[in-house]
């Protein structure tokens, strides 16, 4: 009785572990901008409010839509859609070396709110493979489970443009745009995972 109590607990300790410092998700402020002097949220219902009925309440969302490049109808599309993925292959594919110069790569100018560069990587990765649990990822999804609020940052070392991972899929401000970047996300990561 007491081993088996003992492997219990070790079990609990493994999973605790493992999860690490994001195991709780759901940010509800998945989107600031931090453009010259100024810092605006996009909540992750204003952001769900505009997915669901094309609603508009926020101004900084508003203006990241106008200036990706891309019409409302397209982001939305592109937003929701769902990509079905293997589990196993998502993580294999976020904690390989390969992986890891992926998310570096992606995280240019989109990084934690208050760690900034320090927890990037991690952060996102999290976000991801919780989002993958159900077999399904969207962008939707990765920006709902982003354990901790996210900034798109254009002072100090960045320069506000996202490395988005279809260049060829883009050109003009769809290049270096937040929205489009979350877009392409998930595709990015599932041919990458099937690889």
């Amino acid at each position: 009785m007491i081993n088996r109590v003992a492997a219990f607990l070790l079990f609990g300790v493994s999973l605790s572990v493992i999860a690490g410092p994001f195991s709780k998700a759901e940010t509800q402020q998945p989107l600031r901008w931090n453009t010259g002097g100024s810092v605006s949220t996009t909540t992750y219902s204003e952001l769900e409010s505009f997915l669901v009925d094309g609603e508009v309440t926020d101004r900084a969302l508003q203006d990241a839509i106008k200036m990706s490049g891309w019409t409302t109808e397209e982001l939305r599309f592109g937003l929701n859609k769902t990509y079905a993925v293997d589990l196993a292959g998502v993580s294999r594919f976020l904690y390989s070396a390969a992986g890891e110069a992926f998310l570096e790569d992606q995280t240019r100018s989109y990084v934690p709110y208050w760690r900034q560069k320090a927890t990037t990587a991690m952060a996102l990765r999290a976000a991801i493979i919780t989002d993958a649990k159900d077999g399904l990822i969207s962008s939707i999804g990765i920006m709902k489970n982003l354990p901790v609020t996210f900034r798109l940052s254009d002072n100090g070392p960045t320069d506000g443009r996202q490395n988005v991972c279809a260049p060829d899929k883009v050109s003009g401000a769809q290049a270096t745009s937040l929205l489009s970047w979350y877009v392409f996300l998930p595709a990015c990561i599932k041919a990458n995972s099937e690889s």
